[in-house]
């Protein structure tokens, strides 16, 4: 097996903060126009440079205009938490990488909104290229001789976790034991060929021609077809809910918390559809979707959905999978 290991999440802050971009007509400076810096995880870039214009279009949102960072989930959390990132709007691949940041950047209570502080959902989805070379349907074939697995790296992606966390999890689901789960993840590894930072990078990764199969947000794998490259997924049944974290910063200019409550609102919902991911507020018609597997019906329920709450949470979960002494943490270091 071949790995890319992850270089030092330092070398990353370069590359996050010369991401930074403007997404809007308006200066920050003069005629009381206000700037909103959004610090997010690499994948929703797209839908937030919708949101951030129809946002603009609406009476909180004039005069407002937006500067973005996007990078792996885990790094972008602790720039923003060590100042080298500033930020007024945040939205991490996990829960955890917000609750990083209170309460010294992030107040508690980030969490009571209607959607308690989730903006997006999506689902662990396996994309494979046209044709379905390698006939891939579900986790059983991922293990098997000759199929090379692409996925980012925990040490600094959310992607990865959940990746993880989903893998491992559907062992448990069709009554395996613990021990048979992490037999299972030990073979996954065999079959890993590259480890990019995010989940954005892993997917360059793969278009590049790297693996058979790359393990993904539901919502990069349609927006990677809306970009037309030819690709195709597959959804497992048994799956994880994967659920995206936002909060406003202290400090942060008025229209930081107008633009959050719009993000959750049905509108941003629609616009969050739009782009691949799940609507995290209850009732949202997603709308025809292109790029996913069926557009009239882009987002079908799924048999199994494990919750992070079901698994005990993410502390819970970190300690287990992800730290010193974790489940993964010890079979990628023995690998």
């Amino acid at each position: 097996m071949t790995q890319i290991r992850p270089r030092h999440a330092a070398a990353f802050v370069a590359a996050s903060v010369a991401a930074v971009v403007g997404l809007g007509a308006c200066s920050s400076t003069g005629g009381g126009a206000k700037t909103i810096r959004i610090v997010a995880y690499s994948v929703p870039k797209p839908a937030y440079d919708d949101l951030s214009k129809a946002f603009q279009k609406t009476s909180d949102g004039k005069g407002v205009s937006f500067q973005s960072s996007y990078g792996p989930s885990g790094t972008q959390s602790k720039n923003v938490l060590g100042g080298s990132l500033k930020a007024d709007f945040v939205n991490f691949s996990t829960s955890s990488d917000l609750t990083k940041l209170v309460p010294s950047k992030v107040a508690a209570g980030w969490d009571s909104g209607p959607t308690k502080g989730i903006v997006a959902d999506s689902v662990v989805v396996l994309v494979v290229r046209k044709g379905n070379p390698k006939h891939i349907q579900g986790w059983d074939d991922l293990i098997k001789p000759g199929v090379g697995i692409v996925t980012p790296t925990p040490s600094s992606s959310g992607s990865a976790k959940w990746n993880i966390l989903a893998a491992y999890e559907h062992v448990i689901d069709n009554g395996g034991t613990a021990a048979q789960a992490a037999d299972y993840l030990k073979a996954f590894y065999k079959n890993v060929k590259s480890r990019a930072e995010s989940g954005s990078a892993a997917t360059q990764q793969f278009l590049s021609g790297t693996g058979d199969v790359l393990i993904s947000y539901e919502a990069e794998a349609i927006a990677s077809r809306q970009k037309g490259n030819d690709v195709e997924y597959v959804v497992p049944q048994q799956n994880i809910l994967i659920q995206t974290a936002a909060a406003v910063t202290k400090g942060a200019p008025k229209p930081a918390t107008a633009f959050l409550t719009f993000a959750e609102s049905a509108a941003g919902q629609k616009i969050f559809a739009a782009h691949g991911f799940r609507p995290a507020l209850a009732g949202v018609d997603p709308g025809t979707v292109q790029g996913a597997n069926d557009p009239s019906n882009p987002y079908p329920a799924i048999a199994k959905l494990t919750t992070i709450d079901q698994l005990g949470g993410w502390s819970t979960v970190n300690d287990k999978f992800f730290g010193d002494n974790g489940i993964d943490t010890k079979i990628e270091n023995a690998g």
